[in-house]
């Protein structure tokens, strides 16, 4: 750890030096790339001086009791204190040096299709975009609907939203899979229990920087748009559809009365999936992990369940089960987040311990 530490050291020192150039600070994106390089390094460094300091300190004062004299009990007492101290450090040392998700510090745009189960599905859907709206709003986060479509019970077919606010894709990255239901439907006359799915996708949201759009690989689309949107949306030619010839992904918008606001809206939509289909083919350790969780909607695939007639809640990725269902579909998804953080944590430091091995 000692020597990794120095390396940060030396790294952050050398960022600062380069932060002072004046051919640095004229170019305004490379000043930027540094300084946000920097700003990421400041924490551990802080640590880094500090534990060195700490280990110094404790090398002392093995040097004055190896040599004895009055002054070695004083000794003894400064390293007994300073072994106290350093277990602490080092965790967060260690916390500090887990790799960082690039995308910790971004909006998200939030997908919900109902899979397998019909009506309840669509239903479901509403329901699970209604807890994620009122988890939002516990922590001042703005909701914006994109778009929506309707089945005939009033449920969600689909549902697209942006998600804007400090640590909304830290949060809830790990919604990204199907969802389980099981309950009576209101429209069970029958009084059985059904199991119906719904798939939720979390897509970091992405810059034009992050993904360039080449106009030749894009149709636009103009037509009246549909469903609730009010008097005056449905009047002229306002919903845009975007498709992305090369992948052929296709991204629809309609909210908006203004065919502008609404080429817009798509246009960030398409990015942040093709900003999520790059991170997907980067990494492969993630895409097998979205092969299983967002699948294609069937029973069998889940990431958590839902079951309603024994008040149960249970995310299957880490073996969690809460007594608590009414409570989590109020937006109280907190103590979920933080197990699987916890998980996340415990895997990423595991992976880094082998690789240092």
């Amino acid at each position: 750890m000692k020597d990794r530490l120095i390396k940060v050291l030396d790294r952050f020192e050398h960022l600062t030096a380069e932060l002072s150039d004046p051919e640095v600070i004229r170019d305004s994106r490379k000043f930027q790339e540094l300084s946000q390089e920097r700003a990421q390094l400041q924490g551990i460094s802080d640590l880094a001086h500090k534990y060195l300091e700490l280990l110094q300190r404790k090398e002392d004062a093995e040097e004055m009791i190896q040599a004895g004299g009055e002054l070695a009990r004083l000794a003894e007492d400064e390293r007994h204190a300073i072994d106290q101290i350093l277990p602490a450090i080092e965790r967060k040392i260690v916390f500090e040096l887990l790799p960082k998700d690039p995308h910790s510090g971004k909006n998200i745009f939030l997908e919900i299709r109902a899979g397998a189960g019909g009506d309840e599905a669509s239903i479901f859907a509403m329901d699970l975009f209604r807890m994620y709206c009122k988890f939002a709003a516990k922590r001042g986060w703005r909701v914006e609907i994109l778009n929506e479509s309707f089945s005939e019970k009033g449920g969600y077919k689909e549902v697209i939203a942006s998600i804007e606010g400090s640590e909304a894709y830290t949060l809830l990255k790990y919604e990204s899979g199907v969802h389980r239901v099981q309950r009576v439907p209101t429209t069970e006359a029958m009084g059985r229990i059904h199991t119906s799915t719904v798939t939720v996708a979390i897509m970091p949201e992405a810059s034009e920087a992050d993904v360039v759009l080449n106009d030749k690989d894009l149709r636009i689309d103009v037509f009246r748009a549909g469903g609730k949107g009010g008097q005056g949306v449905n009047t002229t030619d306002s919903a845009v559809r975007v498709v992305h010839l090369p992948t052929n992904t296709v991204v629809i918008c309609q909210d908006e009365r203004s065919q502008i606001k609404n080429k817009a809206k798509a246009m960030k939509v398409l990015r942040a999936r093709l900003l999520d289909a790059q991170i997907t083919a980067q990494n492969a350790d993630r895409a097998a992990q979205r092969k299983a969780q967002v699948g294609t909607g069937d029973r069998s695939e889940r990431i958590r369940t839902y079951n309603f007639p024994q008040e149960r809640v249970t995310d299957h990725r880490i073996n969690l089960t809460l007594k608590k269902l009414s409570s989590v579909m109020e937006g109280d998804l907190i103590d979920i987040v933080e197990a699987l953080q916890q998980d996340e944590y415990t895997k990423l430091l595991s992976e880094t311990n082998d690789r240092s091995n």
